[in-house]
């Protein structure tokens, strides 16, 4: 651990020790940053490369991309309309939507296209952190390292190997922008500079939330590297930040609606206190993580009681760290960075805890960026003043960047497929009943019903009020034909859940057993409640569409089937959806459903057998 760690001091040294600011390697500034720059473009690649290779998830990615049917339809003026008034999945981020939509555009539902798309992202914001810090700083190698670093880092796998957490790095990729914007603004104050500054920041608030601590950031750039406190009073440099300040208090008040609204705030099942403890230890963790990251996880559960060692030498560790930077006042660098690391993280570190998890990852996006410019420069002035030789540190150097890099090409082979995503977070966490219930589901997704029950009662063991584990332990019973079990679960679902879209799901599939027993007033019921919390409701919409075939309405029952196929195309509502055309008179459009059905059929004799006992009274 020692020789990895000296490695990285070494690293980020010899990065900034080789060629400070006097001699260079190419004939001009020009061509070394277009080098650099196309170096880091290749080394996020390289690193990144098995992304390609990886399958969209089942956490995130059917309501993000694979099953939502706006996303699905491609950019139109339906699309954007839907992307600025859409609070779904708990967030108002409109051009994270249209980026989801632009790649439905472009490469359909082929995940190669959607996860590379996040891979370039990644790769445009490295170069944008270098030609900031390069352009702020004056120093080159530094400022490569330090895009290096975030570049390569394993625990920004998560961000950029999971097609959803497009968020993440959509946000972090303006808000690099604004930084730049800034950083042209601080040294020709001018009005249009100043509108370019917000308008990327807006950009930034509009893909993830995330964004909301940059005007502190801003704060803190104006006292290091840009040094605006020594010539520019302080009480403008705040004023000029108050516009920002209320972009942000709109954003998170807009965040806190969507989150209400869609159960997502879990900050009543956890006491202040253990909040709190927890968000403290987090800090301490992540930091961990920075230098020696393993056992990353998908999800980590928030822990029920924060045992007091962990605490109190959280407490020491960042009590002691905040301690040293401010006595190195003539370092500015790692008041800020450390600053930038504490402040940015506040938002995701669970104060107001929004999801189940007691940390990740993702969360470490932004605020890593501190804790990279204050190691590099850190180590880089400690070098300097020893005049350690350049050729010293830079094999080293290139060591730690292979070390890291190797770790993050390992990470994404984790993200390959939901069984193997779930898999791993098994292995390295315990007592997650968000991972056993998650298991469970692809389990039964695969046709494993036993040992997906196995998980699914392993994870209500843990927690008896998870209404994921619930639902999915229903669908297991109803399929081995415990009916009463089944329901009884669905009903378990339904008093546990916050979701709205979780809720239309259970009473989607009570709705199936009632109409299955022929009691279609109970079903519909059941139907219609799932759909007045999702429209969108599939099994609710086939499910109104065979009560009113059997009813003799076709007409009633072509219009859900419609609806249906417009969310989730497949063959066998393609075929229920044709044969209800057929009976109201509609030959022509019967066809042509008929043909679609035909067209997404992989054994058509199965499909005809299925709709057919789906029709059976």
């Amino acid at each position: 651990m020692s020789v990895v760690l000296k490695s990285t001091e070494m690293a980020s040294a010899a990065q900034a020790v080789v060629v400070p600011d006097k001699a260079t390697i190419f004939n001009s500034s020009g061509k070394r940053t277009a080098v650099l720059s196309l170096l880091l473009v290749l080394l996020t690649v390289v690193a990144y490369n098995p992304a390609a290779h990886n399958s969209f998830v089942k956490f995130d990615d059917p309501a993000y991309i694979t099953a939502n049917s706006h996303v699905r339809s491609g950019l139109s003026w339906s699309t954007f309309k839907w992307s600025f008034r859409s609070t779904e999945q708990a967030n108002w981020h409109p051009v994270t939507w249209l980026s989801h939509s632009l790649d439905a555009t472009v490469f359909h539902l082929n995940p190669v296209g959607h996860h590379y798309m996040n891979v370039l992202l990644h790769a445009a914001t490295a170069i944008l952190l270098f030609l900031f810090l390069q352009a702020a700083t004056g120093f080159p190698w530094r400022s490569v390292m330090v895009a290096a670093l975030f570049a390569i880092h394993p625990l920004n796998v998560e961000s950029v190997a999971w097609a959803s957490e497009r968020k993440n790095v959509l946000c972090l990729l303006f808000c690099v922008l604004t930084l730049m914007a800034y950083q042209r603004y601080a040294r020709q104050p001018r009005l249009h500079s100043y509108l370019l500054v917000g308008a990327t920041f807006a950009l930034a608030l509009m893909s993830k939330p995330m964004a909301v601590t940059l005007p502190f950031v801003l704060l803190l750039v104006d006292y290091w590297p840009l040094r605006r406190n020594q010539t520019t009073p302080i009480k403008r440099l705040i004023t000029e930040k108050l516009p920002f300040v209320a972009m942000s208090i709109g954003s998170c008040v807009v965040t806190m609606i969507a989150q209400r609204a869609n159960g997502a705030i879990h900050s009543s099942d956890f006491s202040a206190a253990n909040r709190l403890q927890n968000a403290v230890v987090s800090y301490a963790v992540y930091l961990r993580k920075l230098l020696w990251p393993s056992k990353l996880a998908s999800f980590y559960p928030h822990p029920e009681n924060v045992p007091f060692w962990q605490l109190s030498i959280a407490i020491v560790v960042l009590t002691g760290i905040t301690a040293l930077v401010l006595w190195r006042r003539d370092q500015k660098y790692l008041a800020v960075g450390w600053l930038w690391f504490l402040g940015t993280m506040v938002p995701m570190v669970g104060i107001v805890q929004a999801g189940e998890q007691g940390m990740a990852d993702r969360y470490a996006y932004l605020p890593f960026i501190g804790l990279f410019i204050a190691l590099t420069w850190g180590i880089a002035d400690w070098a300097t003043s020893r005049t350690i030789e350049p050729a010293y540190l830079a094999v080293p150097g290139l060591c730690i960047v292979g070390i890291l890099g190797t770790v993050t090409h390992h990470q994404i082979g984790y993200w390959k497929d939901t069984k193997t995503l779930w898999a791993h977070t098994l292995s390295v966490t315990s007592r997650n009943y968000v991972a056993e219930a998650s298991m469970g589901a692809e389990l039964i997704a695969q046709g494993q019903l036993q040992e997906a029950m196995t998980h699914l009662k392993a994870g209500i063991a843990i927690n008896p009020r998870d209404p994921f584990s619930r639902l999915d332990l229903g669908v297991c019973e109803k399929r081995l034909g415990h009916v009463d079990e089944a329901v009884a679960n669905y009903e378990a679902a339904l008093q546990l859940a916050k979701d709205p879209t979780l809720r239309s799901v259970a009473y989607g599939n009570l709705g199936s057993i009632y109409r299955s027993r022929g009691n279609y007033s109970f079903a519909k019921e059941n139907y219609e409640a799932a759909l007045r919390l999702d429209p969108d409701g599939v099994v609710a919409l086939i499910g109104l569409g065979v009560i009113a075939q059997n009813s003799k309405n076709p007409n009633a029952a072509a219009d859900y089937y419609a609806k249906a196929v417009q969310v989730q195309p497949s063959d066998s509502a393609y075929l229920l959806f044709s044969e209800a055309l057929a009976q109201a008179g509609r030959q022509k459009e019967s066809q042509e459903a008929l043909m679609r059905a035909q067209l997404l059929s992989q054994n058509w004799s199965g499909t005809v057998a299925a709709v057919n006992h789906v029709l059976q009274p």
